[in-house]
């Protein structure tokens, strides 16, 4: 595993939980607004912190901590991610995933094993633009496969979109929810410019507070967030 950076208290990457994060670098998307350049971009990769010292870290938390978050960057593009986090459920902690839903592959074998208790998926757009926003050709069909694993075998889950005026509109998250859901459970999150992937995009805003709550109020989902 790459290592990219550890936050060691959160109260809001596992719902419900008090957590630990672990940040993985490397991502094969290019979303222009990700918030994690240096997960993402390799010149900005930092030495990766060893895995040992997550884990003596881990050993000093227990019973003050409920779980560990992964996220990146794209853990699942990491082969020996299962092995990762057999060491962490190993120490009696929750796990939470969080994907870009390309590896539907590692998904299921990570629900195989019982070894994530909750995910959360980002869904970039609709299905017919979705490689232009993440900027690679992705296979549409690992996508819809993903959300439908997760859907079928995830003890819990959440799926999340993130709003840039200059790339979705308000139809784009009703298609959204046409392709993809039904949903559980379906967060939109604010687009903020403090630290993005491509800085052409720094002056970009996110719906207003008013069409957040059109949105809201036409959704199928009744479970739904706004973040």
């Amino acid at each position: 595993m790459l290592i990219g950076a550890l936050q060691k208290f959160s109260l809001i990457d596992f719902p419900g939980k008090i957590c630990a994060t672990v940040f993985t670098q490397m991502c094969n998307f290019r979303c222009p607004y990700c918030h994690n350049p240096e997960l993402v971009n390799p010149d900005l990769f930092v030495e990766p912190i060893l895995e040992e010292d997550i884990f003596s870290f881990l050993e000093s938390r227990r019973g003050k901590l409920d779980g560990v978050t992964i996220t990146g960057g794209e853990p699942t593009l990491h082969p020996d991610l299962p092995e990762f986090i057999r060491k962490i459920k190993a120490m009696n902690f929750l796990v939470k995933l969080d994907t870009n839903g390309t590896n539907p592959n590692m998904l299921e074998y990570l629900f195989k094993e019982n070894l994530v208790d909750f995910v959360a998926m980002d869904l970039k757009a609709p299905k017919n633009i979705y490689s232009k926003i993440t900027r690679n050709n992705c296979q549409i069909e690992n996508i819809i496969n993903s959300v439908n694993i997760i859907r079928e075998n995830s003890p819990d889950y959440e799926f999340r979109t993130t709003i840039v005026n200059e790339l979705l509109n308000e139809e784009d998250i009703y298609q959204i929810e046409k392709d993809f859901g039904p949903f559980k459970k379906y967060s939109l999150q604010k687009f903020h410019s403090d630290k993005i992937l491509d800085l052409s995009f720094k002056n970009n805003t996110s719906f207003s507070d008013e069409t957040f709550e059109k949105i809201k109020s036409k959704l199928k989902t009744k479970n739904f967030l706004i973040r």
